[in-house]
């Protein structure tokens, strides 16, 4: 018997009305009059709201919530996201700058990144934000400009843990990793380290991004809780804050599902009460693209339908110069579809057809969906791309071939 073809995850999470596509209540028609562009990325607050609430209803109280900023750095979402989340990472001086003008407290920020040039670790220290130290040249580095600055740099170390996280999407954790300490490097280095040359805050273990496997998260979990405790009780001094990571995925592609967050909840309380001494200290969970990912659309007009040799094939002026992942061309092996559909004409009741969507760039890598069948598509209808208020617009090449830049708005 064959097995059934896989199928999108319902992408139920936005209002409709008359077959048409609400975000924040807006049609896409209204929302390209706001915006006087016919392409656009719109992102519905309420559906990040509904996922910040999700999280909080299911980890358990004691795990504040930070949001990686690089997974949409767009001003306005940010600001917005201010009073709902408890912290925000950042990977740049730029990113860490909008974060501080958002009033975010400089002790609930910290900066990542492998390879931080000397300008942007002497700028966090200004800052007082806490630096996720790499590498020993880079804590080097932070407590000899803190020496010049007559400030103690705010340190944790990043922590590359042997152990990986499973069926992850990206792999940021176990092996050689550019990465963080190797945590058998961190326990004998540890306890040599002048400790009255900076502030140590604790430690940020960090292990994969992207995955939609309960049991592969809650394995990483416990893994990460036993290997805090160790490092915990090889610090000579008091540990305030451990960053558990974050992982959680969207789902992107057909037969993926969303996932579920009860039983990674239950058994983080589980740990809680099996470490309590670490269930004493700041604990922090950091999530990027799964409090956005689903509340952004990225939608193009449809500007000439063709066929060749018996396909079809619809033409917009959107495509990968705006939408980089979309295409395939962020990460995937082999490039699958995001989930597509005509904005205007959602619901049934349409005549579907099989089509190939495209944007105007020369090259057979700008494609926005291919072999999806779609309902009814016409000139001037919206091509929607759903699962894309994440490494959108500041992820994509768009000033390759000179096409106009992509807009941006939050509802």
């Amino acid at each position: 018997m064959a097995k059934p073809t896989p199928v999108h995850a319902p992408m139920d999470q936005f209002a409709q009305q008359a077959n048409q596509l609400l975000i924040g209540g807006h049609t896409l028609d209204d929302i390209a009059r706001l915006l006087d562009k016919a392409v656009f990325y719109a992102y519905d607050t309420s559906v990040v709201k509904a996922q910040i609430d999700k999280f909080h209803q299911h980890i358990p109280a004691p795990i504040k919530l930070h949001y990686a900023i690089k997974a949409n750095p767009y001003a306005p979402l940010v600001n917005t996201m201010r009073d709902w989340v408890e912290g925000f990472d950042v990977a740049s001086q730029k990113e860490m700058l909008l974060a501080l003008q958002t009033g975010m407290p400089a002790d609930d920020i910290s900066f990542a990144g492998p390879s931080k040039q000397e300008a942007e670790i002497e700028a966090a220290i200004v800052a007082g934000v806490t630096l996720h130290v790499e590498s020993a040249l880079e804590l080097s580095r932070a407590v000899s400009l803190g020496e010049q600055l007559g400030k103690k740099p705010k340190v944790a170390f990043r922590v590359n843990p042997a152990f990986e996280l499973k069926a992850s999407g990206m792999k940021m954790g176990g092996g050689p990793k550019q990465f963080g300490l190797d945590e058998e490097f961190l326990f004998d280095w540890l306890p040599t380290l002048d400790y009255n040359t900076f502030e140590f805050r604790g430690f940020h273990i960090f292990w994969g991004s992207q995955n939609l496997k309960v049991d592969a998260i809650t394995e990483a979990h416990t893994n990460t809780f036993a290997l805090a405790d160790k490092l915990v009780k090889a610090t000579p001094v008091p540990t305030r804050t451990i960053n558990i990571g974050g992982g959680f995925g969207i789902p992107y592609f057909p037969g993926e599902q969303r996932l579920e967050l009860a039983p990674i909840g239950e058994n983080l309380t589980a740990l809680l009460q099996q470490y309590p001494h670490l269930a004493a200290l700041e604990l922090i969970i950091e999530l990027g693209r799964y409090l956005v990912a689903e509340a952004g659309v990225y939608a193009s007009r449809i500007t000439d339908i063709k066929t060749s040799r018996g396909h079809t094939f619809v033409m917009t002026n959107g495509g990968l110069h705006h939408h980089l992942s979309n295409s395939g061309n962020f990460g995937q092996v082999i490039r699958k579809n995001y989930p597509v559909a005509i904005g205007n004409k959602l619901g049934d009741g349409f005549e579907k057809t099989l089509v190939t969507a495209v944007g105007p760039l020369c090259t057979p890598l700008d494609t926005l969906a291919d072999k999806m069948a779609l309902n009814d598509p016409q000139l001037g209808d919206w091509l929607v791309v759903f699962q894309s208020g994440a490494y959108g617009p500041t992820a994509s090449p768009q000033d390759f071939l000179g096409h106009p830049h992509v807009h941006e708005i939050c509802l």
